[in-house]
Order: structure tokens, then C-alpha cells, then sequence
């Protein structure tokens, strides 16, 4: 059975109610009588686990991510060009691993 969620338009008093669908719709406040007692628009209370339908076509927020693009050009760091800072291309060659050949 669905738990709805009712609030009064006069004196604010609100209440969950364990109700089923077929269920008329209260409309008295039991707080102070009044004839405005009306359901709240609430979000679901259901998550979706498993492994059909949902995990392997929604969960993972749209497409697959498309693949990196194969790039056949060089990638390795040019040397620095003549008369260029000796101290930047240290600091370069400090930061890279010990087995590095760009250097």
C-alpha cells in the first residue's frame, strides 16, 4: 500500500498516510477540522537494483563513452631549442620517470 502525504491548507498540520489506491482522498484535517486536508506531490520511494533492464540499458546515464581516437603522430616532448633555459630542462627531466628516454 502507498504511503501518501497529506497537509492542511489552514493550519499547516501535516500527516502520512498508509492508504490504499482505491481509497477515497481525505479531505477533513484531524488537527483542526477544517475541510482542507489535501494530498502532497512527493517523490517515489522505489529504487530500481538488479541486473534486467535497468542496469544493462539506463543506469549507466546514456551512451557508451566512444573510443579515444588512435593519433599515429609523435607524442614524445621535444628537446628544448637552442640557447633555451638549462634550468627549465633539468626541472623537465627531474620530473620524469628514471627509465624516461625523452631526456
Amino acid at each position: 500500500m502507498p504511503i501518501y502525504a497529506y497537509k492542511c491548507g489552514s493550519c499547516g498540520f501535516a500527516k502520512d498516510v498508509l492508504q490504499k489506491m482505491s481509497d477515497p482522498a481525505l479531505h477533513i484535517c484531524p488537527s483542526c477540522g477544517q475541510d482542507s486536508f489535501s494530498k502532497q506531490l512527493t517523490a517515489a520511494g522505489f529504487q530500481l537494483k538488479g541486473s534486467g533492464w535497468y542496469a544493462t540499458d539506463f543506469k549507466g546515464g546514456g551512451s557508451p563513452a566512444a573510443a579515444p581516437a588512435t593519433d599515429t603522430k609523435d607524442t614524445s616532448p621535444a628537446a628544448p631549442a637552442a640557447g633555451a633555459d638549462t634550468a627549465v630542462a633539468a626541472t623537465s627531466a627531474a620530473a620524469c620517470a628514471p627509465s624516461c628516454a625523452c631526456h
